[in-house]
């Protein structure tokens, strides 16, 4: 069994009693960390625990290749995913505090939250109760609510993007496909996990018609509190699933709910999961209508002074512990050995003519080097 409590106290006491000084005037960069483990890996980043040398405060480091990005098409989604989190911040986000690059990498630090995500703990077979997912619908709520007034389009809501932290308090994550849209604009790509996805995306793929905007993360909210709930999704929807075989299953299945759920839990439930967005909640103001929160105190849920109905055995990382045996084991470019490496590559390219075997990849990593945007939250 992993005990983090008396792991962080270790680490705590490893560290050499003079902690380092950084020039402010310096930004921050990869030597400013202390590498301590791996936690998990998304489609093209992974992400591990950090300690910065200086303050000893730890964070969840995201990383993500810049080559594996270019070759995958990808580096307009990390730019978009930086750009957006630069510019938002909330207490039930997983909000962003430093992002800086090397030749190899692009690195993200973000608040760490131990609590493990909801999908890890549906896997565990935790039962949640009314109350606990009560209350991960009302954090979610505020920050739907506050990404919406921002702007912005998650697109991604599920249970692998919904993080507990050690209370048990619920924090939206991963922005990779998220938009922005202003003035009465919609979006119309197919972005999504197709079992999260609203009907209106995959309608507006199909027709053209009018795009999508905000209520698509509230459709999703819905999808994630009756998996929750249930252990399973209101609709049987697969990755292989065509558009069209999902357009007439919206059109021919109606939802069944629990029997044993209360009358008002569902019929919010039916307003999360209303096939034409026009009918959908999709606001906080909506959401404060529905009977079945009449009672909840909004400033005490953004104060985190609620309760939660489940609290992650503090005793143990909430990760898959294969993340870290990987990484030690399988990886080519292990962040620990990263400063070697990179110091053999700049000699090698120095002693030789640096002309790239492929001149494409290198002008590509050129521009994704200049381009990319440095963040430091504390500035």
């Amino acid at each position: 069994m992993f005990h983090w409590g008396k792991w962080k106290k270790r680490m705590g006491a490893n560290s050499s009693s003079k902690r380092p000084v950084f020039d402010d005037k310096e930004d921050v960069n990869f030597d400013h960390f202390q590498i301590l483990r791996a936690i998990g890996k998304g489609s093209f980043g992974k992400v591990c625990i950090v300690q910065k040398r200086d303050t000893e405060k730890m964070y969840a480091m995201k990383y993500m290749n810049k080559q594996q990005c270019i070759e995958r098409d990808e580096v307009r989604n990390v730019f978009r995913e930086l750009e957006i989190l630069q510019e938002i911040e909330h207490v039930f986000l997983v909000n962003l505090w430093y992002s800086f690059q090397d030749e190899e990498d692009m690195f993200m630090v973000v608040d760490l939250l131990l609590g493990g995500d909801l999908r890890y703990h549906l896997q565990q077979n935790v039962q949640f109760t009314e109350d606990a997912v009560k209350l991960y619908l009302c954090e979610m709520t505020l920050v739907l609510d506050y990404l919406q007034s921002q702007h912005i389009i998650h697109r991604d809501i599920k249970p692998d993007n919904i993080l507990l932290d050690e209370q048990g308090h619920a924090h939206l994550t991963d922005f990779n496909i998220a938009t922005i849209i202003k003035d009465g604009e919609r979006a119309t790509a197919l972005a999504g996990t197709k079992p999260y996805m609203a009907p209106e995306i995959f309608q507006s793929f199909v027709s053209g018609g009018t795009g999508y905007a905000f209520e698509v993360d509230w459709w999703s909210l819905g999808v994630t509190v009756f998996e929750v709930l249930r252990s399973w999704r209101p609709y049987d929807i697969h990755a292989s699933n065509s558009v069209e075989c999902l357009l007439q299953l919206f059109s021919t299945v109606s939802v069944q709910y629990s029997s044993s759920w209360n009358k008002d839990l569902v019929s919010l439930l039916r307003k999360l999961l209303t096939v034409n967005p026009e009918h959908r909640f999709c606001s906080l103001a909506q959401m404060q209508t529905a009977p079945y929160l009449s009672d909840v105190n909004w400033d005490d849920v953004y104060e985190k002074k609620m309760e939660p109905g489940f609290v992650p055995n503090k005793g143990r990382l909430h990760c898959d512990p294969t993340f870290e045996l990987e990484e030690m084991i399988l990886e080519s470019r292990p962040l620990h050995k990263k400063k070697k490496r990179l110091a053999k590559n700049r000699s090698r390219d120095n002693s030789k003519d640096s002309q790239s075997e492929n001149d494409y990849l290198q002008e590509c990593l050129e521009v994704v080097q200049q381009e990319f945007m440095i963040f430091n939250r504390e500035n």
